[in-house]
């Protein structure tokens, strides 16, 4: 390989390529032979891989540090992996699972609540019927038509804010 700085032969390149010349290729012996070289003068041997202990035989006070190294089979990982979640330490619920419950599936509405859901219906639609029984009632103005009765939801809807409650001034103390 020559003695160019990467990025003066990147660029040198890179200036062939958009004028179409043909770019000069190295040849793989001479890659080959530039690494060690570029990598140090001590290439790193890579020793055979340690034995794995059987993965029937692990407790949770066992190494799992050897079953996470980039060489180990995801298989053999996961074996590991799930014989040390066993433990009940890793099982406990630390109560921020708020969510947890399954809301799929609904419940049917007790007795007791249905009964006073239906009590008040039952005096909602009585005092209902009291406003209009008022309202038809009420002796109508001189020359003008009776007021209609309208239902208490519309009723209340119709109303202003202002007008429903009361405007209330609190006094001021000096």
């Amino acid at each position: 390989m020559s003695d160019d700085h990467f990025l003066s032969r990147w660029s040198r390149r890179k200036h062939a390529a958009s004028q179409g010349k043909p770019v000069e290729e190295v040849p793989a012996e001479k890659v080959s032979e530039a690494l060690p070289a570029a990598q140090g003068s001590n290439p790193v041997v890579e020793a055979a891989p340690e034995p794995l202990p059987p993965v029937e035989s692990l407790t949770p006070e066992s190494d799992f540090a050897p079953f996470m190294k980039p060489g180990v089979d995801p298989a053999t990982r996961q074996a590991a992996l799930k014989t040390l979640f066993r433990d009940p330490r890793f099982n406990v619920m630390d109560g921020l699972d708020v969510y947890i419950d399954d809301y799929s599936k609904t419940e049917p509405i007790p007795a007791a609540m249905l009964a006073s859901l239906r009590q008040a219906q039952r005096i909602f639609a009585w005092a209902a019927e009291d406003k209009e029984k008022v309202a038809e009632s009420a002796p109508a103005p001189s020359g003008e038509s009776p007021p209609v009765a309208l239902p208490a939801e519309v009723e209340s809807e119709s109303q202003p804010a202002s007008a429903a409650a009361p405007s209330v001034i609190p006094s001021q103390s000096t």
